[in-house]
């Protein structure tokens, strides 16, 4: 029911014969410095032989040791396939894990609804970033301090993010803590999303059941029954399991019916390190891929070849309090780590980054998120999460972060971009003609042609003298982010959904968000 790409070449080839090429370089000239799906795995914590080791350990693990609390359901779906019963506990045989992973889907694509941005497609080696975190508080500028958040929050952070250029998916950011009714909250999520953003975006589900009407609401934005299906523009997110190793039975049964209908299943396994892994960090990357296998066995089962990321979320505790720590150069290496296992299993892969535990956007929060998001895009991660807005160790959302993390990733990419060494950027011919002439670069034809698509200029970092930087009234760079994100958001009220599709999904779904706070309004006025 959705794309899967089984092509395994990580570089794209050239099609199309001499127009396209010309017309390939002429879209690359136009400030495509950075772009989505550019290329990472440059960066490998872990040996050969140490990814060997932790898979051989986790086959282990499944073996032996097992998953626990699965549903009869499961246990009857697993058993059939050859796993053992142990004492209530599903133990996965090593042949079987290893006919799960030579038949497992390795790509896969989720569409955009609009030619503005881009498919995100997912495996090899290519890296896109997204948002997400379902924070229960927004931080609040003015005061400095954190309210609950509300589904207007989700819809204001979703349409600003779909001005923001290098985040390539939105994923849920906040939680309206208002909509008590999990049915309610359900449909609510999808609306906000559907209506603020036609970027590809991530869900997931309080309520099993609520899964195939809302599959029902994507068709009707798209135009009728199993249009969704033809191109997906959601992948499906929960936690299925419970470290250490117990399946959690909610998002279990989200996990079954998604591969029931050949979603595509964003799951994420998120044990941490000295409180619900191993304190060794190989420990806790040996037990927390023994939970991924699982349920990439569980999906197969279902539906061969179905799509889901290896999304193995290793998480850090600060041992001293046993608080989770998002920000730690431990959780850089952790994470980049988890890709790389991924990629041995040639698996598509999801992983958080990005992460802070400053509670502001300050100082901490630049240097917590710049590490883990650039470690996490070399490492060649296909798709990585939390990586814009959040504070607080995920229990918080500021829409100035997104603006400032947004302009960080735009750096972070141009890092994974790299340097392209060719003999016309060698530049030998050119050097001689300006060591023989003026004796600068600045007014070469060179310098003018790549000013654009050689560099990337931010457009929050300030670059300009300390003089002009207080003449202009010293502003730091989160007030330029408020200003950026209010100009954003006054003005930018997407009409994403055809009037009479969005009154026809109106009476037919418990939908909660105001009409009136999707047009402009006195929530928000440009600085």
């Amino acid at each position: 029911m959705v794309n899967i790409v089984k092509e395994n070449r990580l570089r794209p080839t050239r099609s199309g014969g001499r127009a396209a090429r010309k017309a390939q370089r002429s879209a690359e000239s136009q400030n495509q410095v950075v772009k989505a799906g550019m290329l990472g795995g440059t960066y490998k914590p872990l040996q050969d032989r140490d990814l060997e080791k932790i898979h051989q350990a986790a086959l282990k693990i499944l073996e032996t040791v097992g998953i626990g609390d699965a549903t009869p359901e499961v246990i009857e779906l697993a058993t059939d396939h050859g796993c053992i019963l142990n004492e209530g506990r599903l133990c996965f045989p090593q042949a079987l894990i290893e006919d799960v992973l030579a038949n497992a889907a390795n790509e896969y694509v989720v569409h955009s609804r609009s030619p503005t941005h881009a498919d995100l497609h997912v495996g090899g080696y290519r890296v896109h970033y997204a948002t997400s975190g379902e924070a229960v508080t927004i931080f609040e500028y003015d005061s400095k301090t954190y309210r609950p958040s509300t589904l207007v929050d989700l819809y204001d952070a979703c349409r600003l993010v779909d001005k923001l250029e290098y985040i390539h998916q939105f994923g849920q950011t906040v939680i309206p803590t208002e909509i008590s009714d999990l049915d309610e909250h359900d449909f609510n999520v999808a609306y906000a999303l559907l209506s603020g953003t036609e970027k590809p975006f991530e869900m997931t589900f309080n309520r099993v059941q609520n899964i195939r009407p809302t599959i029902e609401m994507f068709d009707m934005v798209l135009g009728g029954p199993g249009r969704f299906a033809e191109k997906p523009f959601c992948t499906f997110g929960g936690c299925p399991i419970v470290s250490p190793l117990r399946f959690a039975k909610d998002n279990l049964d989200v996990l079954v019916e998604t591969s029931r209908l050949g979603l595509i299943n964003d799951i994420a396994i998120a044990p941490q390190a000295g409180a619900t892994a191993p304190a060794p960090l190989a420990g806790t990357l040996a037990q927390v891929t023994a939970e991924g296998l699982a349920c990439l066995a569980i999906v197969n089962f279902i539906r061969p070849g179905c799509p889901m990321s290896f999304a193995i979320w290793p998480f850090i505790s600060d041992l001293r309090t046993g608080s989770f720590s998002g920000g730690s150069g431990e959780e850089a290496v952790i994470i980049a780590a988890a890709v790389q296992i991924g990629k041995f299993y040639n698996l598509p892969t999801t992983v958080p980054s990005c992460m802070t535990d400053s509670k502001i956007p300050d100082a901490q929060a630049g240097y917590e998120k710049g590490i883990t998001a650039v470690l996490a895009g070399l490492a060649g991660g296909n798709r990585i999460l939390e990586s814009a807005g959040m504070l607080g160790s995920l229990m918080g959302c500021s829409f100035e972060a997104l603006v400032l993390d947004n302009d960080m990733l735009g750096m972070v990419q141009r890092v994974i971009r790299g340097i392209e060494v060719t003999d016309e950027t060698l530049s030998v011919d050119v050097i001689k003609e300006v060591a023989l002439g003026p004796g600068h670069y600045l007014g070469h034809a060179q310098t003018l042609e790549l000013m654009q698509s050689e560099f990337l200029y931010p457009k929050l970092a300030d670059r300009a003298a300390p003089r002009i930087w207080e003449q202009e009234g010293s502003k730091d760079i989160l007030e330029r982010a408020h200003e950026v994100a209010g100009e954003i958001l006054a003005v930018h009220y997407p009409n994403h959904l055809d009037p009479k599709i969005d009154e026809s999904i109106r009476n037919r779904f418990p939908i909660l968000l105001p009409r009136d706070a999707m047009k402009q309004n006195y929530r928000w006025a440009a600085p």
